[in-house]
């Protein structure tokens, strides 16, 4: 702009004196101009002079103008031709858009084909800083499409001298367009894949999350890129995500959601810190429902961080107080030691050294095995526990996988909190559910060989069939204990703990468990944690359903009572009436006529109230 104004002005005066020259020269006869003028004294003038650069007859200004506005438009032109052709020394782009293609994940399905994760392609917008010529100029109008990107950020950003730095990821249509429209030298735009989980919060703690560069951080989603994701792509390492082969879980999205309605209902009811939910195939080890609460939703995976979200059936570990009966009574009648009839004196409270066990409601005198367990009697536990002695009972809890580490296909799981000593006292204790912290994935793992004919299957979140299941299968009880179980866990829904949680038509069996959680190294005992493990249908299992609620509270309705057979057992129920039409569980209101053959034949001692 420094030079425009003097040059306009030189090519006005240029333009007037060749008008009056013009006007001076003489004609020819044909009236045109001559080509040679002479005006007195002066020297002629040629025609051709006008179109010859004579420097002798320049204005210097004139000349000193062109010679500068020529270097300016030779230094632009080099500029633009430099950056136009200078090729990315590092191939970052080239690199950074192979990235996106190859970080295409398979879809993940439910057992039933419903979609619950999948990819969806959005724009992300870069600068190449050495592009940008005016930075300060491109932050300011950035930073207008973008408010939220903080403005001394981007400024440093586009100082770098990087040939790659990111301004946006996952822009919307809208920003795209408005950065379009600025026409910023140095900006792009670059392809990329966003996972979405369309089912919001349902499932989410097996799904995991993917972060913003597509790769899985937690759940099946890290599953996917530790073992899986290299297989399913195959040679073709850059096929889209619908080239891939989708990931079947063995979850039911419609069971899962159920269960989810369920479990929130059962908070606010009861008013509880948390709760988690978990049905298991007893034949198969898949599960068909997986839910902890509070939960997050992977579109909003910084939600997963909070600690109150950590997937409780995996991750944490509890005591699950009488729920755990169930593998001290059958570790005790698959021994041989104790049989079916065997009775047990429950008269008065067990004493170990300074230590006292009770019973919560004790009947006060000798009870036979059935009776132990539908009365949910700690004494009656212990005595059976101590019969089969320490080192049987850590061997069958060993054999159980309640001592190890539970691994499935979620890299995120926890160490069983077991004695450093294990001595006749932890085995008093933990054969009731108080000295042993398992993840309850794994107590549901061990019930369900309990009650499918003695076999224990590795619980998986992947779909499988019952031939791959049992070749994965280990024996650890013989078939007639499991027999004997499933009968003593009808009678506990029949007349036991497990009452209101026994739906007509569903021929449930099942135990509770109430505990008191650990606080500051100290049983806290107005804080509970609760639990019911169902089997369903008690006769021919299909299913475990797990149950939990944190710190319930007792309720007019419960007589203030916040055991696990007021909260727990009844919640179970109302699960159950939901999801076992889903299950394709029919009901049966007339009672198998020999439903435990074996039992039957034992002639099991008859109840006594």
């Amino acid at each position: 702009m420094t030079f425009a104004r003097p040059l306009a002005c030189h090519l006005t005066r240029i333009a007037a004196r060749l008008t009056a020259w013009r006007g001076s020269l003489p004609r020819t006869a044909g009236g045109a101009p001559s080509a040679v003028v002479s005006r007195g004294d002066a020297p002629a003038f040629r025609l051709a002079d006008l179109f010859v650069l004579r420097p002798e007859k320049l204005d210097p200004r004139i000349l000193l103008v062109a010679l500068v506005f020529g270097a300016l438009f030779a230094v632009l032109a080099g500029r633009i031709l430099s950056i136009q052709l200078r090729p990315d020394e590092t191939g970052t782009i080239g690199r950074m858009t192979s990235g996106a293609i190859s970080t295409a994940r398979p879809a993940i399905i439910d057992r039933h084909g419903v979609m619950m994760a999948t990819d969806v392609k959005t724009v992300s917008i870069f600068a190449d800083p050495r592009k940008v010529i005016d930075k300060e100029e491109a932050a300011e109008l950035i930073n207008a499409v973008f408010p939220e990107l903080d403005g001394r950020e981007l400024r440093e950003k586009l100082a770098k001298k990087a040939g790659f730095v990111w301004i946006k990821r996952e822009a919307t249509p809208k920003q795209q367009a408005e950065i379009h429209r600025l026409g910023i030298p140095g900006l792009g735009f670059l392809p990329e894949n966003k996972r979405v989980y369309p089912n919001g919060t349902v499932g989410a703690h097996v799904l995991g999350f993917a972060n913003i560069d597509n790769i899985g951080i937690a759940g099946i989603e890290k599953f996917i890129d530790g073992q899986g994701l290299q297989d399913l792509k195959g040679a073709g390492f850059a096929l889209s995500a619908a080239e891939l082969k989708p990931v079947e879980l063995a979850l039911d999205v419609r069971v899962t959601h159920a269960v989810r309605q369920e479990l929130v209902a059962a908070i606010e009811k009861y008013k509880a810190k948390a709760a988690a939910g978990l049905v298991l195939d007893v034949d198969t080890g898949e599960i068909i429902a997986h839910v902890s609460l509070p939960d997050y939703d992977p579109n909003n995976p910084a939600d997963a961080l909070k600690p109150e979200h950590i997937n409780r059936l995996q991750v944490g570990v509890y005591e699950m107080g009488s729920t755990f009966k169930a593998l001290t009574t059958a570790m005790a009648l698959d021994s041989g030691k104790v049989k079916l009839n065997s009775s047990f004196d429950a008269r008065g409270a067990l004493r170990y050294g300074r230590f006292k066990i009770n019973d919560y409601h004790g009947k006060n005198r000798v009870l036979s095995v059935p009776e132990i367990f539908i009365y949910s009697s700690n004494i009656g536990t212990a005595r059976m526990a101590l019969a089969v002695g320490v080192e049987g009972h850590k061997a069958f809890l060993k054999k159980m996988g309640q001592l190890d580490r539970l691994k499935t296909e979620l890299p995120e799981s926890a160490e069983p909190i077991k004695p450093a000593r294990w001595g006749e006292l932890n085995t008093i204790t933990i054969a009731f559910g108080h000295g042993l912290a398992v993840a309850p994935l794994q107590s549901a793992m061990a019930a369900a060989a309990l009650v499918n004919g003695g076999r224990l299957i590795p619980p998986t979140y992947l779909k499988r069939s019952r031939e791959e299941a049992e070749t994965l299968a280990t024996r650890v009880i013989k078939p007639e204990t499991s027999e004997m179980m499933r009968y003593v866990m009808r009678l506990n829904a029949e007349k036991g703990s497990a009452s209101k949680a026994d739906i007509p038509g569903y021929y449930l069996g099942g135990k509770t468990g109430t505990s008191e959680k650990v606080i500051g190294g100290r049983y806290a005992k107005n804080r509970l944690l609760t639990a019911f493990m169902a089997v369903m249908p008690a006769d021919k299992p299909r299913y475990i359903l797990l149950t939990m609620l944190d710190e319930p509270k007792g309720l007019p309705e419960t007589h203030g009572y916040a055991t696990s057979g007021w909260n727990a057992a009844p919640v179970t129920g109302r699960i159950l009436e939901r999801i076992g039409p889903m299950l394709g569980i029919e009901t049966r209101f007339e009672l198998p006529a020999q439903p435990f053959p074996f039992v039957a034949r034992l002639g099991a001692m008859p109840l006594r109230q």
